[in-house]
C-alpha cells in the first residue's frame, strides 16, 4: 500500500522506520550517479525537516550505484531547477558501498533498477526490508523519479516538484516515528 502524508504506518505496511543506537533515524537516498535526483531527495527531505523542527532529529545523506561522478558537485541543470522551488542544492557525489547499507534505517531508491541493485547489494533480509522507493512516499503518486540526465530543463524541474511532494510525505511518516519515541 502507498503511503500519503496523512497515513501514521510506514509504506507498504512493512516494518517501521527504525532508529540508530543514537535515537536518530538515518536516511540514505540512491539514484544512478549521486548528481540529480539523489541529492535532490536529500536537499528537499532535509528542507521540510528544518519546516517541522525536526533537522537534528534525522540524518541524511545520498550516494549513487556508480562511481562515474565520485566528487563532482551535483549537475548545474539540477542546481538551477532547485534554486526554483527554494533548495540550495549542494554537496559532492559518492557511490553507495554494501558496507554501509547496514548503517542506514531507511534507504530510498530513486527507480526500479537502483531498487534492484540496492537488494543484490544487501548483505540480509533485515537491511532488504529497510529498502524502499522514495516515490512510495509521495502523496501525488507515481513510481519512480524520472532520470533527467539526458533531457532539457523541463525535465529537472520535474525531478526537483516530485522530490519536494515525496520528501513532505517521507516526513510526516518521520514525524509520526520520531514523536512516537519520545
Amino acid at each position: 500500500r502507498r503511503v500519503r502524508a496523512s497515513d501514521r504506518e510506514p509504506a507498504g505496511g512493512e516494518t517501521s522506520v527504525r532508529a540508530s543506537g543514537d535515537g536518530r533515524l538515518r536516511v540514505l537516498f540512491v539514484c544512478l550517479g549521486n548528481i540529480c535526483r539523489s541529492p535532490m531527495a536529500e536537499a528537499a527531505t532535509r528542507a521540510a525537516l528544518v519546516e517541522n523542527g525536526l533537522d537534528d532529529r534525522v540524518e541524511l545523506d545520498s550516494a549513487g550505484i556508480g562511481d562515474w561522478h565520485i566528487g563532482s558537485a551535483p549537475d548545474s541543470r539540477m542546481r538551477d531547477a532547485a534554486r526554483q522551488v527554494g533548495i540550495n542544492l549542494t554537496g559532492t557525489a559518492r557511490q553507495v558501498l554494501a558496507d554501509e547499507l547496514e548503517r542506514w534505517d531507511l534507504i530510498l531508491a530513486m527507480d526500479r533498477s537502483n531498487y534492484t541493485q540496492l537488494r543484490a547489494m544487501a548483505r540480509g533480509d533485515d537491511v532488504r526490508e529497510r529498502i524502499r522507493m522514495f516515490r512510495e512516499f509521495d502523496p501525488l503518486d507515481g513510481d519512480a523519479v524520472p532520470d533527467p540526465y539526458y533531457g532539457d530543463a523541463d525535465g529537472f524541474a520535474e525531478v526537483a516538484a516530485i522530490c519536494r511532494s515525496a520528501a513532505g510525505g517521507l516526513v510526516a511518516v518521520l514525524s509520526e516515528q520520531v514523536r512516537s519515541r519520545t
